[in-house]
């Protein structure tokens, strides 16, 4: 699922592959090397709305290690007391990469994934048929490039270094843009790694810097990194970047009334974020297994909108399929994708729920 960057502008070193993810209906597999959270306050946080007991099934969920409304949603066990008929099954995916693997194998229904892995999958020659229903955040300084030697000021004094970040991710988009505006795109190496496998990378001293998110960048800095640039400033260079609700298309045609439900429970725990971020936090550490404390400073480091302003021309409802084109093409010049198609095939792979 991750090509090596082509056009010999990166030198790429696979140091550890992914593993790919392969979902059942009987369980979920946890692939991050951290044990899956089961902690769950279930019906202690009453439904936004009216239940609705009407809808039945299994549905396939995958999350990540990333403070948003997902791990809200699964602490409180919303899904399940708004839909009591539904049966969720969570999987712990480390990277958007992955989880466009498992949609591509339809061994997954719904998870979270990047803007740039959502514009792989929607490009050539992955041509995924999902949609992207939701934005879970706005990626700001909680996606950061990170170095390891102090007297590195600048991305510019990267030149000549290895640099750790998942490939296809959001963070490799970002990484990309910052090198090239620094004018030392073909002269670092570009080194392929999981989060797990960038701590070890890192405290190890086998790579320089890391491109990386929340929580893996918290423990980066904690071990004496310093960070030279973040994705808030990427986006001020016309790359903004996203942690996206992707589905795939064949279930978001059949299951209507789960997915309104759905986008219902996120947007319950969007306002959480933005009205009380202590006791958001607290369900985002209780799946994490880390201080509320940490969690506060990381939810810092993004933007999360409620239901209203996801559906807006700004998002959803208009630029986040033009930023995700603007992904597809600068992949297509790093030879991760072989074309990158019209505007229109962009927006058709965006569903704004609020609209329908």
């Amino acid at each position: 699922m991750r090509p090596g960057l082509g056009k010999g502008r990166r030198l790429a070193m696979h140091v550890a592959a992914l593993v790919a993810i392969g979902l059942t209906l009987s369980g979920c597999i946890v692939e991050s090397g951290r044990p899956e959270q089961s902690r769950s306050l279930g019906g202690a946080t009453p439904c936004p709305v009216e239940p609705d007991a009407s809808v039945t099934g299994t549905v396939r969920i995958g999350w990540q290690e990333i403070p948003n409304g997902d791990l809200i949603v699964k602490d409180t066990g919303l899904l399940n007391t708004c839909l009591p008929n539904v049966t969720t099954e969570w999987s712990k995916f480390a990277s958007g990469g992955d989880v466009v693997q498992a949609f591509g194998a339809d061994s997954l229904d719904i998870g979270l994934l990047g803007s740039a892995p959502a514009a792989k999958a929607l490009s050539a020659p992955l041509n995924i048929d999902m949609k992207v229903i939701w934005i879970q955040d706005r990626i700001g300084a909680a996606e950061s490039l990170v170095v390891r030697d102090p007297s590195i000021t600048s991305v510019a004094d990267l030149r000549g270094k290895r640099i750790g970040v998942p490939f296809a991710s959001t963070g490799h988009y970002s990484l990309l843009t910052a090198l090239d505006q620094a004018g030392i795109g073909s002269q670092t190496q570009v080194v392929n790694l999981s989060p797990d496998a960038i701590r070890g990378a890192f405290g190890g001293g086998q790579i320089d810097a890391a491109y990386i998110w929340e929580p893996t960048l918290s423990e980066l800095t904690g071990d004496g990194g310093k960070v030279v640039t973040t994705s808030a400033d990427v986006g001020q260079l016309g790359a903004s970047t996203y942690d996206l609700e992707g589905a795939r298309g064949d279930f978001l045609r059949d299951n209507p009334t789960f997915v309104k439900m759905w986008t219902t429970v996120q947007g319950w725990a969007a306002n959480l974020i933005n009205t009380d971020p202590t006791k958001a936090a607290e369900h985002i550490a209780g799946q994490l297994g880390v201080p509320v404390e940490r969690i506060i400073d990381q939810i810092k480091g993004y933007d999360y909108f409620d239901a209203a302003t996801q559906v807006g021309p700004e998002y959803l409802g208009g630029q986040v399929a033009g930023d995700i084109r603007r992904t597809a093409e600068f992949l297509l010049q790093e030879g991760e994708v072989q074309r990158v198609g019209p505007a229109q095939h962009y927006a058709n792979g965006v569903y704004a729920v609020g609209t329908r």
